[in-house]
């Protein structure tokens, strides 16, 4: 679809639409979206969020609503070869387009890729197109352990048209005073929704594998920064949000619980007691 919207809210990326469909889906709450069609054509769309369960959350909880992003076809042409790796050593070179593999078409790079992951240790043969010329090549590939399972890798990476992509990227701005608006809005949003996961993840309906230690959210700062600067900015204003809120709770040792404490005071007209100072220092020390 070309636009969308949801929460009577115009999603002008997908980033906004995932995000929008996270909140209600932790309330499992029903979608209603407007779609447009490349033509033109509006069409109404609704979508049981029910569906969701606990456990789909940890992942990429679309795909369990038969949702993904548009992608443009990727052609089965060698971009980059891994130096001394399996691909080069079998002759192939950049720029190399693959029509068949073991006699069966290929006609994007995701054939290639199923083909290759499927065969750990098999010799393939590939025809393959260079220059205007047919050449025909056996490829072994190497055989890898992921997640428990052997997979078939080549050290290749496709040939990517970043004009395609680039023509898919939404650039949203604002003016200053909506700016702001958009600021406050986007922070209540996240504080809200880290929220409601963590009162999943207390209750036992979210698996605390979602919880992120310090060298995961590095791996990802990473990841984020080789993205670009506003991934980068993006990815550090969640982590301080998800800081913010957390240190927030009503739990002593963090923010939250001095203003527990102090809120106690104003009620009772006097201090906390040492006893219950300590106690609930404990308390704090075993929640966290």
């Amino acid at each position: 679809m070309a636009t969308a919207k949801a929460h009577n809210v115009v999603m002008p990326s997908w980033q906004e639409v995932r995000w929008a469909l996270l909140d209600m889906a932790l309330q499992g709450a029903e979608a209603h979206i407007e779609g447009r069609t490349l033509q033109g054509a509006t069409m109404q769309h609704v979508l049981d969020l029910k569906v969701i369960a606990p456990a789909d959350l940890d992942g990429d909880f679309l795909q369990k609503l038969g949702l993904q992003p548009y992608q443009p076809l990727v052609q089965p042409i060698f971009g980059k070869l891994v130096e001394g790796g399996v691909a080069q050593r079998a002759g192939l070179r950049a720029d190399d387009r693959v029509v068949r593999i073991d006699r069966h078409d290929i006609a994007q790079w995701k054939d290639l890729v199923e083909a290759v992951r499927s065969h750990p240790g098999s010799a393939l043969h590939l025809e393959i197109e260079r220059a205007g010329s047919s050449l025909a090549l056996d490829v072994t590939p190497d055989t890898v352990n992921e997640a428990g399972k052997q997979v078939g890798k080549i050290g290749a990476a496709p040939f990517i048209d970043q004009r395609e992509f680039d023509a898919l990227m939404t650039e949203v701005s604002y003016a200053p005073i909506a700016a702001l608006s958009q600021a406050v809005r986007k922070t209540w949003e996240t504080a809200a929704v880290s929220l409601k996961m963590m009162g999943k993840m207390v209750s036992g309906e979210i698996s605390m594998k979602n919880l992120s230690g310090p060298i995961t959210i590095a791996d990802y700062a990473g990841q984020s920064a080789q993205m670009g600067v506003t991934a980068y900015l993006g990815f550090l204003a969640l982590i301080s949000i998800s800081l913010g809120v957390l240190n927030l709770l009503p739990i002593p040792l963090l923010d939250g619980g001095h203003l527990l404490y102090y809120t106690v005071e104003l009620v009772k007209g006097s201090p906390v007691s040492e006893k219950a100072w300590e106690v609930g220092q404990n308390v704090g020390k075993f929640l966290i």
